[in-house]
């Protein structure tokens, strides 16, 4: 299947957090006012709302509908907005899907379903099932480490098929899999892992679904266009100096720190909610660190 756009959602993306107030209510204002912030001052082409990163397991449905209006109606006009709607019911993800796409989202991110360990006739039928009921490009979500099974390259080959399934959002860390998939397939495909975008684009991949990039978007997107204009030189420089953020967001779980870091910044973020646990002072303070040492400072800590 050929399809129409190399890079479907741009090259810049985070998965954003959700923010909530101190009680741990969904703050509708503070969801808005932050991507406001990632779009405009951060650079992003598009936004992933409710994804793992914006604590999809512990908001219940009718809270991911409110969010992602919420976001549409903010930056939807300048920025594509893509629902996480992936869960491991394929029944649950057609519904979530159905209302995200009412909802004004512009595609899905949709992750392998994770825990009852399907087989991969079973992962394909999850997504063909899912891309079938609604009109919406779909990105999948191969992260092998949270799901407990990878999406298999043949499966890829055969998903990519779909006229609807467009791009990959890939957390694999298995380069040649992931190599062979683009040498087979016009699928897209964005890098699940910060530290990994670069290394993904020497094979073909076209930007980021990032966790740190909530702080470092214009030079991690300056680095994506470096290396698509030739200059390997400079994009591997960016690489370096912004390593430590890449690395250092995911000391912990990733949201956790997201959230201590936008805190620092006076931004929305607010409380992580259970099971999660907020940033202890000694993570706050390793995370400022890292921030500094990648040229971001954090506010005052």
């Amino acid at each position: 299947m050929t399809h129409d756009h190399p890079r479907p959602f741009g090259r810049l993306l985070s998965a954003m957090v959700t923010p909530f107030h101190a009680d741990g209510s969904l703050d509708v204002e503070g969801a808005a006012r932050l991507a406001t912030w990632l779009v405009d001052e951060q650079g992003h082409d598009a936004l992933v709302i409710s994804g793992t990163g914006g604590e999809s397991p512990t908001t219940t449905d009718a809270e991911k509908e409110t969010l992602l209006r919420v976001v549409v109606e903010a930056v939807g006009d300048r920025a594509r907005i893509v629902a996480g709607v992936g869960t491991n019911n394929t029944a649950h993800t057609v519904e979530l899907s159905r209302a995200a796409e009412k909802a004004g989202a512009h595609g899905l991110l949709v992750v392998t379903p994770y825990y009852n360990k399907p087989p991969q006739a079973g992962l394909i039928r999850h997504f063909t099932t899912v891309a079938d009921s609604v009109g919406l490009p779909v990105m999948l979500y191969d992260i092998p480490h949270r799901s407990g099974v990878p999406i298999a390259t043949e499966s890829l080959v055969r998903l990519a098929e779909h006229p609807n399934i467009v791009a990959v959002k890939d957390a694999k860390g298995d380069f040649a899999a992931s190599a062979d998939v683009l040498r087979r397939t016009d699928l897209a495909y964005y890098s699940g892992e910060d530290a990994a975008i670069l290394p993904l684009l020497s094979i073909g991949a076209v930007g980021v679904v990032g966790t740190s990039t909530h702080f470092i978007g214009p030079r991690t997107k300056a680095m994506i266009e470096a290396y698509e204009r030739g200059d390997n030189a400079g994009a591997l420089a960016l690489h370096r100096q912004l390593l430590p953020l890449f690395t250092g967001i995911f000391r912990t779980q990733g949201t956790i720190l997201v959230k201590a870091g936008l805190r620092a910044l006076g931004l929305p973020a607010g409380p992580v909610r259970s099971p999660l646990v907020d940033a202890t002072e000694a993570e706050t303070n390793q995370l400022h660190e890292d921030a500094a040492a990648a040229g971001q400072p954090l506010g005052t800590n």
